[in-house]
Formats: C-alpha cells, sequence, structure tokens
C-alpha cells in the first residue's frame, strides 16, 4: 500500500511556509492527541502520522529530497529517513513543546512523565562510497561505527535540582507583576536523572565507545551527496535515553568510460573514418554488462544513439534511465604517404563533400533533444 503524502496529511500545499507547517502540525497534533482520544487507534496512528510529515517537512534538507524523490527518498528498506519507527515518547520528545500547552503542559496519558523529556543521542555521520554497478542495482553495506552506549552497570536516580521533573521554575518580578517560566534543569539536562553509580572505565554521563558494525541497505538509484537514515544507531543518551541516527552520506565514485547525469549515462564512442564508411558492429561496456550496438554505414559524427532502459534506476518511480552513445569519428593525426594520397585526391571527389540533409539535426538541436 501507498504512503500517503505528506502535505496531505498535514493539509497544506507544497509551498506553505515554515511557520504554516508548524501551525498545521500543531493543530492535527491536537486534534489526534491521545489525552483528547483514549483507546482510539485510528487517531493514534493519525497522530504519528503527523509527527512522520512534520519531522521531514519542518527539516529543510530532508524537506528537499522528499520534493524531489518523494518518500523513495527515505524508504529504501532498512530503516531510513522520517518518522517510520517513532513511538509516543520519541514524539513528545521531538515535537511535545509545539503542543504540550494545549494539555496542561504535560502530555498527559502515561507520556512523556509530566513535563520530563527523554534525552535523544547525538547523531553521527559517515560518508560511504558506491560505484556506479552498487548504484545501479542496490547493495548492502556493512561498515565499522564508533558510537557511544550506555555503560553495562550504571545506575541513576531522581535529580535532585528538579525532583525528576526535568525543568526548574523561575519566578521573576517585573512590572507586570510575578512571572513565572520554566526551565530545562541544568543539572540533569531536562532528563530528570542523574548519575547514582557507574563503571570506572564509562565517562562522566556513564557512557562508553564501542565499535559496531552496522548493516546498511541501499535502495537503487541513489545519487552523489544524498543522505539517508538509519534510525537509532547514532549514539546513545544517558539516562535510558533515545538513540541517536546514523546519517549516511552517498559518494558517488567515477566511473571510467560512463558518464552520469540524473538517471541517464552517457559513453563516448570513437570510430574510425572507415568504420563510419562502412558501418560496424561495436560492443560496449555498460552496467550489468556489454551491450552490442550496429552502427549505419555512413554514419556521421556527432550522433548519439539512445539505448532505453541502459541507465540508472529511478528513485521515485519505476523503470529506468537511458544509455546515450555519442557517436565519435576520429580524425588520425599522422598520415602514410599512401594515406595522403587517397585523401588529396578525395579533396574533389563529390562524395566525399559534405551535404547535410535537412533531416540531419544540427549540434544544438541534439543538445536540446537530450535534456527534453
Amino acid at each position: 500500500m501507498s504512503k500517503k503524502d505528506f502535505y496531505e496529511i498535514l493539509g497544506i500545499s507544497k509551498g506553505a511556509s515554515a511557520e504554516e507547517i508548524k501551525k498545521a502540525y500543531r493543530k492535527k497534533a491536537i486534534e489526534f492527541h491521545p489525552d483528547k482520544n483514549p483507546g482510539n487507534k485510528d487517531a493514534e496512528e493519525n497522530f504519528k502520522l503527523a509527527a512522520e510529515a512534520y519531522e521531514v517537512l519542518s527539516d529543510p534538507d530532508k524537506k528537499a529530497r522528499y520534493d524531489q524523490y518523494g518518500h523513495a527518498a527515505f524508504d529504501g528498506a532498512g530503516g531510513f529517513g522520517g518518522g517510520h519507527h517513532m513511538n509516543m515518547d520519541d514524539i513528545f520528545s521531538q515535537f511535545g513543546d509545539i503542543f504540550g500547552g494545549a494539555f496542561g503542559g504535560g502530555f498527559g496519558g502515561g507520556f512523556g512523565g509530566g513535563g520530563t523529556r527523554r534525552m535523544k543521542g547525538s547523531n553521527l555521520r559517515i560518508k560511504v562510497k558506491l560505484t556506479l554497478d552498487e548504484i545501479v542495482n542496490g547493495v548492502e553495506k556493512k561498515v565499522k561505527v564508533k558510537r557511544k552506549i550506555q555503560a553495562p552497570g550504571v545506575r541513576y536516580k531522581t535529580c535532585p535540582t528538579c525532583n525528576g521533573a526535568g525543568q526548574v521554575l523561575k519566578v521573576t518580578n517585573t512590572i507586570l507583576g510575578r512571572m513565572q517560566t520554566a526551565t530545562t534543569c541544568h543539572v540533569c539536562g531536562g532528563s530528570g536523572q542523574t548519575i547514582e553509580s557507574k563503571p570506572t572505565n564509562a565517562d562522566a554521563h556513564g557512557m562508553l565507545m564501542e565499535d559496531e558494525t552496522v548493516s546498511i541497505k541501499i535502495p537503487a538509484g541513489v545519487a552523489d551527496g544524498m543522505q539517508l537514515k538509519v534510525s537509532g544507531k547514532g549514539n546513545d543518551a544517558p539516562g535510558n535515553g533515545i538513540p541517536g541516527d546514523l546519517i549516511v552520506v552517498i559518494e558517488e565514485v567515477e566511473h571510467e568510460f560512463l558518464k552520469r547525469e540524473g538517471e541517464n549515462l552517457h559513453y563516448d564512442l570513437y570510430i574510425s573514418f572507415a568504420e563510419a564508411a562502412l558501418g560496424v558492429s561495436k560492443e560496449l561496456e555498460a552496467v550489468n554488462g556489454k551491450v552490442r550496438i550496429k552502427l549505419d554505414e555512413g554514419i556521421q559524427s556527432g550522433k548519439i544513439l539512445r539505448l532505453k532502459g541502459k541507465g540508472i534506476p529511478s528513485l521515485n518511480s519505476y523503470g529506468n534511465g537511458d544509455l546515450l552513445v555519442h557517436v565519435n569519428v576520429w580524425t588520425p593525426k599522422s598520415l602514410t604517404k599512401e594515406q595522403r594520397q587517397f585523401f588529396e585526391k578525395s579533396l574533389t571527389d563529390e562524395n566525399f563533400i559534405p551535404k547535410p540533409e535537412k533531416s540531419e539535426k544540427s549540434f544544438f538541436e541534439k543538445v536540446k533533444d537530450m535534456f527534453s
């Protein structure tokens, strides 16, 4: 079943501003909030969908990728992107401040602990190099990641400064009267917990650095510079918080013969005068093996042959791009005496005088066709 459009979920247009996106999410979050819909599974699902949509559309980078590739920018198998694995605690932790005031400042329904928030670990970022073959076919990569984990045996206690609330109240006297504001507890960072005991090899936050091998399933059709997200494989957070994410940046290794342009591939084929005049069959190196093409006799330099479906798979739709073969007639740089005599005689031979037909497209027309 296809996923619902994020803009449709929030009831906004694609050109909505950041503030409009935020307002639309707050409206949906309040409408489907668990406190207003106890036991209603449909409302809970809509609540999660709205949070997933907001997580993407509120982030300029994620929004740009979603606008270009749709859900495929995040759905590349194995937990990339979006809020696909967000639970209620995740949502209240990340976005609770947007709609919490509508429910008395707490998050109700047993979520969020009356103002405490679960800490989220920091994200990690790695680059993964992919060959053109791997991009065309998709690949599973195993990478070693050095990430912080909560040390086994670490014990926490309620923060004595905020009494587990995660926030401290500050009262200020102003000309308008006494103003009360809540700020994140500076001792526990909002988690409501401090360390009671920890192993000697753990740091001040009860964390250890550990190497972990992470398997990353990369879908076919990704592009250089694209970022994918593996949820929960960043650094752990103190106090049984929410793990950060692993951001995977795609780096495309340049192919020796093939040049990529979006979903199409380009190949420069060089042939001799004799091959151009007589016609010839040529074998080319393409992704997933070699392909053979037939060049008609009298083929002109600059001719572009399009091999349908021999390019890059599309991330957000079915089918592949094409392989565009650019024919270049190679001019020899040195000639033997006999060859020179032959071409000197050909200078006035009527058969060798250029006579382009009206059907022959100009260079600019070919370029226009190539990009259309």
